[in-house]
């Protein structure tokens, strides 16, 4: 398995989208389902969304200044992630906005899956050489033992008041 912080991240991407398209394409009445996938997609998104937050993008601030603008926005996209996870967590599928409020999580995490993978990772992978990111990967893993894995766990709920008061 490669350690290369891009490739672990599109591999998280690829899961994530995977449970998206398994959540569009369970049906109306599928109360269950949804609710085994949106338990996966919080999990996943949590993680992820922690370790780009504690590594990754600090890593890239510091390492490729020129993508300060991308990695602040990259900050406040997994911001809008992290609120509307700790919503769906508080929520059970008979809820009238259930669906819906998955349905904005996903078109909003695929539109900055999208731009990460088009826009800053090319970026990313140009400015720094095969080894930084293989030391970025390894940091990630260690990154992602210890993360949280629900919205409501005191290190993800850190995250995301830090991200409100900074």
């Amino acid at each position: 398995m490669s350690t290369d912080a891009i490739v672990l991240l599109k591999e998280d991407h690829k899961n994530v989208r995977h449970l998206f398209r398994e959540f569009a394409a369970a049906g109306d009445n599928a109360r269950k389902t949804k609710a085994d996938l949106v338990s996966q997609i919080l999990e996943a998104l949590t993680v992820h969304t922690y370790i780009e937050n504690e590594v990754m993008y600090p890593e890239v601030r510091r390492l490729v200044p020129s993508l300060e603008s991308d990695i602040l926005e990259s900050y406040e996209e997994h911001h809008v992630a992290d609120l509307l996870c700790a919503e769906l967590a508080a929520m059970n599928p008979e809820d009238e906005r259930f669906d819906a409020k998955t349905t904005v999580l996903i078109e909003s995490v695929t539109h900055h899956i999208e731009e990460e993978e088009d826009d800053w990772f090319p970026k990313v992978r140009e400015a720094l050489g095969r080894k930084e990111l293989q030391e970025i990967g390894a940091r990630l893993l260690e990154a992602r033992a210890k993360a949280p894995r629900r919205p409501q766990q005191p290190s993800a709920l850190k995250k995301a008041a830090d991200a409100i008061l900074s």
